[in-house]
């Protein structure tokens, strides 16, 4: 990292670093572009912002370009849902049918490498949220997709998956973790929902860390499914929490919700207005440790502007207590804001 950045700069790098919203990390790269300072110690950096900037304009601006087609389908996929979670692993390893399984997408699964060329959106419902899968291209150094990472900076946690069957998995796992470290991403074990894990700060502001969980696919009715995860978890030395799977007959699929849920520490908020019920029916979600004042900029801008006070109903206060922006609210709290 150059040295003399100023507040200015280092605000607007903490802002990229923490949204996945693509527009919302464009205005923050030029922010960043606009506050380095202007010095050879910067220049590379200086340059990499450019380089994001112009791709990221690209991408939100014509989708496919890059890709070949004019009109073609989108490499960004805009967040929706509760998380946004990108499914990655080598070919043939079973993404796609795990995809069409879970979310019931038409995402085409065949059994040769490379079916999936584009990003493939869909939802995981999981009690009244929906979690948004993305099927991505498989990761191969001899077939390199080059935006792949790219579609990776909108995701909040990857799921990995690789073929238990397959006798070469370990092999093309120490192949995805090569090509993605090639590319600054990094897979970890610390989910947002777990206790905290001490971990390196990265100095490099366009490096990618999102937490993992490795899907152990074509576990299919195999009575032996978990002592082979274990022998591919002692000889991987892989961190991630790990679950066999099975996307023919649905195996493990069940939890997959909930631990998604757990994990990244999803705090759902139903709101409602003075004199009224609350809607139970679409509640907006957070995460551990955000406050009513984040409800409120969910709900609208104005809102959360003008925000005086708000009552809570739920596990983080006592029934219709007043609390003010800063309050922590809590998974099935209900909030009743007032502007």
């Amino acid at each position: 990292m150059p040295a003399n950045l100023s507040p200015e700069y280092k605000a607007a790098e903490a802002a990229f670093r923490k949204t996945r919203e693509p527009q919302e990390r464009l205005h923050a790269l030029r922010d960043m572009l606009r506050t380095i300072p202007k010095h050879k110690g910067t220049e590379h950096l200086q340059a990499d912002i450019k380089a994001r900037i112009k791709d990221l304009s690209e991408q939100l601006e014509g989708g496919a370009r890059k890709a070949g087609g004019h009109g073609g389908p989108a490499l960004v996929v805009r967040p929706e849902g509760a998380a946004q979670l990108a499914l990655l692993g080598p070919p043939n390893s079973g993404k796609s049918s795990l995809h069409a399984r879970l979310t019931g997408s038409n995402a085409h699964a065949g059994p040769y490498p490379f079916t999936t060329q584009f990003p493939e959106a869909g939802m995981l419902p999981f009690e009244d949220i929906h979690l948004q899968l993305v099927d991505l291209p498989p990761v191969s150094a001899e077939h390199p997709v080059p935006w792949l990472a790219q579609a990776l900076q909108t995701a909040d946690a990857a799921l990995l998956v690789v073929d238990l069957a397959d006798p070469s998995c370990l092999e093309q796992l120490q192949s995805v973790q090569a090509w993605l470290a090639q590319q600054r991403v990094t897979l970890g074990r610390q989910w947002p929902g777990d206790a905290a894990l001490a971990c390196t700060p990265d100095d490099d502001p366009f490096a990618l860390r999102l937490p993992a969980l490795l899907l152990a696919n074509k576990a299919d009715g195999n009575a032996d499914a978990q002592a082979e995860l274990q022998v591919l978890r002692e000889l991987s030395g892989a961190p991630w929490p790990m679950l066999a799977v099975s996307a023919s007959t649905g195996q493990g699929l069940d939890e997959l919700g909930a631990w998604i849920f757990q994990h990244l520490g999803i705090v759902r908020v139903y709101t409602k207005i003075p004199g009224h019920a609350a809607d139970k029916h679409r509640p907006f979600t957070l995460r551990h440790g955000q406050t009513v004042g984040d409800v409120a900029r969910q709900v609208h801008g104005d809102v959360a502007r003008s925000l005086r006070f708000a009552r809570v109903w739920g596990h983080s206060a006592f029934d219709g207590q007043q609390v003010g922006p800063e309050h922590v609210v809590d998974d099935g709290d209900v909030v009743e804001l007032h502007a």
